[in-house]
């Protein structure tokens, strides 16, 4: 009789679950993004929203929580109620600061249930035009034959340009190039335009203007095949530098215990909305490429994501904050 109850109860659960997530959504759905307004992430999240607030019929509108790079908007979706009326839009700190930091206000192997990449864009290494080395193999013999003529400059510790700046130096013995650390990708890139700090790793948005401009050179991309907006610059892995991967990702969530009816039709809506001409024309222009992972895509993603970053925070002595 007791298992037959708790039978009954479970099934009573479930039958609940799903129903509750076909009247889904049925009131306004706030969107959490731990980045001020006018950044990247807060604009793919409204373009987003925009396209599910059409699609489903009720507002998804934008939330900005900003600070502690990240961690105070993610700390509060991870206190959600798991309904589905509380989404958390993510950048790749997400996944770095478990290992930047000494305490985050979230487990990403715990507090979420993964929705989608919806984007990504890969790293740049942009040079003054000034640099002789016209492509990285030689701008590498040079470093090499003398490092105190190159300074690289970091968009922030932590940021993942930065970390492509230690996984490039790592890999390529180039210890004694300095970093030199800045409040963010547009003081960088200005540092390098004139010339101050010739080197630096960026994510492509914005730095693509600049390279087409001629104010930039970019001597290779970090993802595996070419970028859309920039389709001349190789790759480093098809310059024979393995391992090189990296990118600045958009990322959906929810709390962990969100029906996975709802996690799943979310997911189907973003891809859907990612595959239309007029988002795609807009997510390409912003220099992004755009996705649209199953769950269990994103989940495999993220877990891979946190181990790598976590390696090379640790062989390059980043000391936590």
């Amino acid at each position: 009789m007791t298992m037959l109850i708790r039978i009954a109860a479970l099934c009573a659960a479930l039958f609940a679950s799903t129903a509750f997530a076909e009247n889904y959504p049925n009131k306004v759905v706030r969107i959490i993004v731990p980045f001020p307004a006018g950044g990247p992430t807060d604009v793919m999240a409204r373009l987003i929203g925009q396209k599910l607030s059409e699609r489903l019929g009720q507002q998804f509108i934008i939330e900005n929580m900003s600070g502690a790079a990240g961690n105070i908007g993610m700390g509060n979706a991870a206190r959600a109620a798991p309904d589905g009326y509380t989404i958390l839009f993510v950048s790749s700190s997400y996944v770095v600061n478990p290992s930047l930091y000494h305490k985050v206000p979230y487990d990403p192997a715990k507090d979420f249930e993964p929705i989608t990449k919806a984007a990504a864009t890969t790293h740049a290494l942009i040079a003054n035009p000034s640099v002789a080395a016209r492509d990285v193999k030689e701008l590498v013999a040079a470093i090499k034959a003398d490092p105190t003529k190159f300074t690289i400059a970091s968009p922030g510790m932590g940021t993942t340009p930065s970390l492509s700046i230690e996984l490039f130096r790592q890999s390529l013995g180039l210890s004694d190039l300095l970093v030199v650390p800045f409040s963010g990708g547009t003081p960088a890139i200005q540092a390098v335009v004139a010339g101050h700090t010739p080197l630096s790793f960026q994510a492509i948005p914005p730095a693509t203007e600049l390279i087409k401009a001629g104010k930039l050179r970019a001597l290779a991309v970090t993802s595996l095949k070419r970028a859309a907006a920039l389709p001349d610059v190789p790759t480093l892995d098809e310059l024979g530098i393995k391992g090189q991967e990296a990118e600045t990702m958009q990322g959906v969530l929810a709390p962990a215990g969100t029906p996975k009816e709802i996690i799943n039709l979310l997911q189907r809506e973003i891809a859907a909305a990612l595959a239309q001409p007029d988002v795609k024309e807009k997510v390409l222009a912003l220099g992004f490429e755009p996705s649209g992972m199953t769950p269990a895509e994103f989940d495999a993603y993220i877990k891979a994501e946190i181990a790598k970053w976590r390696k090379v925070i640790e062989n390059a002595g980043i000391p936590k904050i």
